[in-house]
């Protein structure tokens, strides 16, 4: 699998990205591999994502960003990601930013009801083709097709 996809053209390209880490996090279902996907604040299906934290690895973050947005209170996170995409970072004063994802595997060991962002994001478990269709990104479709 390519770790790289690239941004799509937006006349934005000569901009450093902004760096953000994602939790790509899975079981194994009844029938096959399952990803947990969460609603952004507008409502789409998204990993659980956020800003790189100091003192923390990209692994450590992603596990941080899979617990505050997802509740996954266990969960054993490679130590390289799987891939990155690029994305479109829109800022509440509509200012468009590129933004690169790191995104690591988290093979889930427990989820709970009860997780700092429950009352603001829904989550659901689907196959990775479904989760490929969900999400917008084309980069992260890309990531989630190759799973």
């Amino acid at each position: 699998m390519s770790l790289r996809h690239d941004f799509p053209a937006d006349g934005r390209a000569d901009i450093a990205p902004l760096k953000q880490l994602a939790a790509l996090c899975w079981r194994k279902g009844e029938h096959g591999r399952e990803v947990l996907l969460v609603t952004s604040s507008e409502g789409r299906w998204i990993l659980p994502k956020g800003w790189p934290i100091d003192g923390c690895s990209g692994c450590e973050t992603a596990l941080t960003e899979a617990w505050e947005e997802a509740g996954v209170k266990r969960g054993k996170a490679a130590r390289k990601p799987i891939g990155q995409f690029y994305s479109v970072k829109v800022r509440s004063n509509g200012e468009t930013l590129p933004s690169l994802v790191k995104v690591y595997a988290i093979k889930v060991q427990k989820v709970v009801k009860d997780y700092p962002e429950a009352d603001r994001r829904d989550r659901q478990w689907v196959s990775p083709r479904k989760a490929a269709a969900l999400v917008t990104d084309e980069g992260l479709k890309a990531i989630l097709r190759d799973f």
